[in-house]
């Protein structure tokens, strides 16, 4: 019996922070609240009290869950291309398909918490900025595999991977705006990036 229990409250606990990772696409983890979670998943408020304890737990489990979702639809896929790159354009081609056909109610979860919390040291920042420098980290890995294996010229490694970066983060917020060849012109952007040797 304890057991099942245990299974049962971990499954809840999994349906309520992944649907949390919808409602904080949408609104930011500040818009997180137990009440709505329970409004929404037809839960009771005391129930969910019971799982997570404070806010704070609420949004790290939600932060965790986004994650996950992440690695299984954009990370895992792209580890199948040839190192350098190839994974590197996988990489990028999945993150678009990601927030093209999203994965997340509100598209990138990130783009939608990273502003509320940025500023405000604490578990949660740590949370997802290291989710944050990962993605980076992975990215950075492939461009100087690239570079060191003669497949595109060199480069300024800490620029180029800014200039990727905000180039995907835009591309999310012109998709949520409408503006439906936003994908095209991230790959166009990136291409210009990644020059091949002379």
């Amino acid at each position: 019996m304890a057991d099942q229990r245990l299974v049962r409250g971990a499954r809840t606990r999994h349906k309520i922070a992944r649907h949390g990772v919808d409602v904080a696409s949408l609104e930011g983890l500040n818009g997180l609240s137990i009440g709505r979670l329970a409004a929404d998943l037809e839960l009771s408020k005391s129930g969910i009290q019971t799982l997570f304890k404070t806010k704070e737990n609420l949004q790290l489990a939600v932060a965790e869950s986004a994650r996950e979702e992440f690695i299984k639809a954009v990370v895992r896929p792209a580890q199948n291309a040839q190192p350098g790159i190839a994974r590197l354009r996988a990489l990028t081609e999945r993150w678009i398909s990601y927030i093209e056909a999203p994965l997340f109610a509100g598209g990138c979860f990130w783009a939608a918490s990273l502003p509320d919390f940025d500023s405000r040291p604490g578990k949660v920042r740590d949370a997802l900025l290291f989710h944050r420098r990962t993605w980076l980290a992975l990215l950075a890995g492939e461009l100087h595999r690239a570079v060191d294996t003669g497949e595109i010229a060199q480069l300024d490694m800490d620029l180029t991977l800014f200039q990727i970066d905000a180039v995907l983060n835009a591309a999310n917020t012109a998709l949520r705006l409408g503006e439906s060849d936003a994908a095209s012109k991230v790959r166009r952007a990136v291409d210009g990036l990644l020059v091949p040797p002379h």
